[in-house]
């Protein structure tokens, strides 16, 4: 194989806006065939392969790689810019425009086979022996599984959403919706996926403000993280707005 061609790699990805991984790395994600393919399926199987990596993994990227300024958590910093671009991976996703009961409606609905269509309520199937722990799992699943029209209905132009992002030194920093970013949404953006924040994104009081200017959605996904996030969500949602309705009482 020629030494050549790993470095043609990391140049096609810089060029997509990605961080430039190691030459061993990119090496190693590499398809074992002899003759190689074309060089745009070899970029386009590294990029897939690192987009589904864990961006903190020693040995992927060159140092220093663009990170979160340390003083980005202090709440006393009211307004920075970010100074270079930075890649994070997305470990958690909030619609904040639902309360967390009306979240856990929806997924039960889908677990017991409900749509709405306006006001009226669809069946899709019947299974009146269905317990609740099946249901819960069934809500799980369904919340892995959701189809386009519903995930897109979910995530209106008003919804607003709320991120925990993770850049690769281990840093997590939360973002926040300022305008609608495509493809951020509940059914739509998974665990694990990688975000471009751009140099001149804002990070007011210790939150990144996500806008469509600032923010760039990669793609990929950590399978384990989203397969964990997906089957504890309707558990957490519940917890949740228990602990709501006591603060409130």
């Amino acid at each position: 194989m020629s030494t050549n061609i790993p470095i043609q790699i990391r140049a096609g990805l810089q060029s997509q806006g990605i961080p430039a991984p190691l030459l061993a790395w990119i090496q190693g994600a590499m398809p074992n065939r002899n003759p190689l393919p074309p060089l745009p399926a070899l970029i386009a199987t590294v990029k897939t392969r690192l987009l589904a990596a864990d961006l903190t993994t020693p040995a992927i990227f060159e140092q220093p790689t663009p990170s979160f300024p340390p003083n980005l958590h202090n709440p006393e910093v009211k307004e920075v810019k970010l100074s270079n671009d930075v890649v994070v991976q997305v470990l958690d996703i909030e619609n904040i425009s639902r309360s967390k009961w009306e979240q856990v409606e929806d997924l039960e609905a889908i677990a017991r086979g409900e749509q709405t269509r306006g006001r009226e309520i669809i069946r899709l199937n019947e299974n009146e022996n269905e317990n609740e722990e099946s249901s819960d799992r069934a809500a799980a699943a369904a919340a892995a599984t959701v189809r386009p029209g519903a995930a897109n209905a979910a995530a209106s132009k008003n919804a607003t959403h709320r991120l925990l992002l993770q850049d690769c030194r281990g840093q997590t920093l939360h973002g926040l919706e300022l305008k609608r970013v495509e493809r951020v949404g509940i059914g739509t953006l998974s665990i694990g996926e990688k975000l471009l924040l751009r140099r001149g994104a804002t990070v007011a009081r210790g939150v990144v403000l996500l806008e469509p200017a600032a923010c760039v959605v990669l793609g990929g996904k950590v399978e384990a993280w989203h397969r964990t996030w997906v089957e504890g969500r309707l558990a957490r949602l519940k917890e949740a707005a228990g602990a709501d309705a006591d603060a409130r009482g």
